[in-house]
């Protein structure tokens, strides 16, 4: 069995396995994502209770939420907000959320979309209450 750093950068490893993003296609998603926390970030005054951010993971973009966690408020959780993967042959991105279950779910109304600027979108809208609940 695993410590937890041997976990972390075993999964690390992994992601890294996958071909990542061009230059062109990270600075995109870069741009896009940024933008995207700015707007939906709390004010600076409660950051420290509630934050939002994002990551790549290989072809993949995950947005979270920073909060201190529910059984021991020292340490930090990241409940995952909303999930992106770039499919490189369709030129598209899967949009996904996570259920209580924990697993990634395709999201039903628009499970695929062109730019990832048309995800950030779908997840600032949460017509469905998917994302933020």
């Amino acid at each position: 069995m695993l410590d937890p750093f041997a976990r972390r950068v075993a999964r690390m490893s992994f992601c890294l396995s996958i071909m990542p993003f061009t230059e062109f296609e990270d600075a995109t998603v870069r741009t896009a994502m940024g933008a995207f926390i700015e707007r939906r970030r709390p004010e600076p005054s409660i950051r420290a209770e509630v934050d939002l951010a994002y990551r790549i993971e290989g072809l993949s973009v995950l947005i979270h939420e920073i909060r201190p966690s529910y059984q021991d408020p020292k340490v930090m959780s990241e409940p995952m907000v909303a999930k992106a993967t770039y499919v490189r042959t369709k030129n598209e991105w899967k949009v996904l959320w996570q259920r209580a279950d924990l697993k990634w779910h395709g999201y039903e109304p628009q499970s695929t979309v062109k730019h990832i600027d048309a995800f950030t979108k779908l997840v600032d809208e949460d017509a469905y209450a998917c994302f933020w609940g």
